[in-house]
C-alpha cells in the first residue's frame, strides 16, 4: 500500500461534470489498495471572482485579514463538492478546512508561508480507511486567524502534505499532460518531457512556466518528494520531477515566458556606499521579491538602479521607494509595465560557450529588442516588449529545440 497525495487545481474542478471525473480518478487510486490526500483548489474563476466582490466594496485597499477570510471561501466550496461526489461513488470520505488537517502559518496575510504541519488529524482519518480532501492555500496563524499562502498555494499546500506524511509520491492535475519545452498552447512545437530536474523546474516556474508553482517545487527538492505533473482529462503518464534525471541530448530544457513583470528605475541616486543597502533593505521590510537588478555606472556623483518586481508587488515596491525620500534623494521613480521576461532554462549553460550569443542571435533574427538580461548557471533572461513576447518564444525555441 502506498500513500499518493493529488492535487487538482481549479480548471479540473471547475464544475459538476469536471468534479466527477476527479472523483472517479481518486476512486480508481483508492481501489488499487493505496491511502489517498487529495488537495483542491476554489473551482475555475471562484478567486478572480472572489476579489471583483471585494473590489466592489472597496477598491482602494480591503483589511488582508478579511481578504484571507473571503479567499478561503472558494476552497471550502471545492472539497465539500467533491467529498459529495466520492461518497457518490460508494467509498469513505471526509473534507477538511487547512487548519484541521493541521496547517499553522506566519501572520503574513495573502503570502503566509507554512510553519508546520500537525499531521495527528490525516492519520487519524487514514487509519479510519478514508479518503482524505484537504482545502489548498491556507492555514491558520497564532492568532488563530484564517490565513492564505498566495497564488498557487495549493500546489505548495500538497508537496507540503507529501512531505509531512512521507508520501510516495505527490500528483499535481493540471489542463496539460506534462511539463513541456515552452507553453503548448502558444509554441506549436513545443514537445513534452518524460522527466526534469528539481532546479530546472525551479527555474522554469519561477520564470513564467505556470504548470506549477515556484514554491511548491522548492518545497519538493528541499524535502526530496517526487512529483508528477500530469493531466486530469487524459489517463496517461505526466512529467516526473525529481533530482536525478536520465540525460538528455539537448541543453536547453525549455522556454519560459513571464508578462508579470515591472521595472522600477530610481534615476539620480548619490554614487556612495550604501545606498544600495538602504534600498533594497527597505524593499525587503516590504516583503517584496525583487529579481532584475541593474545598476548604471556613476557620472557626475550620481548612478541609477533599475530592478524587476511582479506586477502583484508593484505597490508595494513604488510605497518602499516613496518612503527613502526622507532616507536619501534621487530625481525621479520611472515604472514600467509593458515589459515580458523571456527565459531560457537548461542545467550546465554556464560550461557550454555560445548559448547566450544563440539565443541574442534568434531575438536579432526575430527584429526584437532587448531591454535587460539576467544570467546564472541554469538561466538566461531577458526582458523584452510585452507584445514580442509570443513570438520571442517561438523564435528562441525554434533556435535551440526545433
Amino acid at each position: 500500500m502506498a500513500l499518493i497525495v493529488k492535487k487538482f487545481g481549479g480548471s479540473s474542478v471547475k464544475d459538476a461534470e469536471h468534479v466527477m471525473n476527479v472523483a472517479g480518478i481518486v476512486v480508481d487510486e483508492y481501489k488499487a489498495g493505496n491511502d489517498v490526500i487529495v488537495v483542491v483548489s476554489a473551482q475555475g474563476d471562484t478567486t478572480d471572482d472572489l476579489i471583483e466582490k471585494a473590489k466592489e466594496i472597496n477598491s482602494a485597499t480591503p483589511l488582508k485579514r478579511e481578504m484571507d477570510m473571503l479567499m478561503t471561501a472558494g476552497e471550502q466550496i471545492s472539497i465539500a463538492l467533491l467529498a459529495m461526489a466520492i461518497d457518490k461513488l460508494g467509498c469513505p470520505v471526509i473534507s477538511l478546512l487547512g487548519w484541521q488537517a493541521g496547517f499553522s502559518t506566519d501572520s503574513h496575510h495573502g503570502k503566509a508561508r507554512i510553519k508546520k504541519i500537525n499531521t495527528e488529524r490525516m492519520k487519524t482519518e487514514l487509519s479510519k480507511g478514508n479518503i482524505i480532501i484537504v482545502a489548498g492555500f491556507q492555514g491558520l496563524n497564532k492568532y488563530d486567524d484564517l490565513t492564505t499562502l498566495g497564488r498557487g498555494g495549493s500546489d505548495t499546500s500538497a508537496v507540503a502534505i507529501a512531505a509531512a506524511m512521507s508520501a510516495d509520491r505527490c500528483q499535481i492535475y493540471t489542463d496539460v499532460d506534462g511539463v513541456y519545452t515552452a507553453d503548448p498552447r502558444k509554441v506549436k512545437n513545443a514537445v513534452k518531457m518524460d522527466e526534469v530536474q528539481y532546479d530546472e523546474m525551479l527555474e522554469m516556474a519561477t520564470l513564467g512556466a505556470q504548470v506549477l508553482n515556484n514554491r511548491s517545487v522548492e518545497m519538493a527538492k528541499k524535502y526530496n518528494v517526487e512529483l508528477e505533473v500530469l493531466s486530469s482529462l487524459e489517463r496517461k503518464p505526466g512529467t516526473i520531477i525529481k533530482e536525478h534525471v536520465k540525460m538528455e541530448k539537448t541543453l536547453i530544457r525549455g522556454v519560459a515566458k513571464d508578462t508579470s513583470v515591472t521595472t522600477i528605475s530610481v534615476v539620480g541616486l548619490k554614487d556612495q556606499p550604501g545606498v544600495a543597502f538602504k534600498l533594497f533593505n527597505k524593499l525587503a521590510q516590504y516583503k517584496v521579491n525583487v529579481d532584475i537588478i541593474l545598476q548604471s555606472v556613476g557620472r557626475h556623483g550620481t548612478k541609477d538602479i533599475t530592478f524587476t518586481v511582479s506586477h502583484e508587488q508593484m505597490d508595494d515596491a513604488i510605497k518602499a521607494m516613496e518612503s527613502m525620500k526622507g532616507v536619501f534623494d534621487y530625481s525621479d521613480l520611472k515604472v514600467n509595465n509593458g515589459l515580458s521576461k523571456i527565459s531560457i532554462v537548461g542545467a550546465g549553460m554556464e560550461s557550454n560557450p555560445g548559448v547566450a550569443s544563440k539565443m541574442f542571435e534568434a531575438l536579432y533574427d526575430a527584429d526584437i529588442n532587448i531591454h535587460m538580461i539576467s544570467t546564472s548557471e541554469t538561466k538566461i533572461s531577458v526582458l523584452i516588449e510585452t507584445e514580442l513576447a509570443d513570438k520571442a518564444v517561438q523564435a528562441v525555441h525554434d533556435a535551440f529545440i526545433g
